[in-house]
């Protein structure tokens, strides 16, 4: 995969924008590989925030990732809870990207609007 992001970047695009991700530290590790591969173009980290508990069958299938155990734990300890959870999570890992380096965030909003509005107001808070 990383060799046909490298044929995308050589043939002229600016900046790379990953796949949904739960946890922090598959972000992270794509960025290592891109730069060992030669790849120094901006990697910017999509973020979808949760909402719904059926989203833990549903996203996995669909974009093949994987959640934090901790996440899920969470989330059906507490499933009446998760619209804050999930928001409380994707602001953790935004703050997490952001002091780790990441240009900025790119949000999988589909809808959801008013989660970003939530955390972009506690980004700008806290950063």
């Amino acid at each position: 995969d990383i060799s046909y992001l490298k044929q995308k970047l050589d043939a002229g695009a600016d900046y790379v924008t990953t796949q949904l991700f739960y946890d922090n530290k598959h972000y992270f590790s794509f960025v290592d590989q891109c730069r060992t591969q030669g790849i120094q173009a901006p990697v910017v980290p999509g973020l979808k925030i949760l909402k719904s508990v059926r989203q833990l069958q549903t996203i996995p299938k669909a974009f093949f990732c994987d959640f934090p155990d901790e996440l899920v734990q969470e989330i059906m300890a507490s499933p009446e809870h998760v619209v804050d959870i999930g928001i409380e999570h994707a602001t953790q890992q935004a703050i997490g990207l952001l002091e780790g380096g990441a240009p900025c965030i790119h949000f999988y909003i589909m809808n959801d609007a008013d989660s970003v509005v939530k955390i972009a107001s506690k980004l700008q808070k806290l950063l």
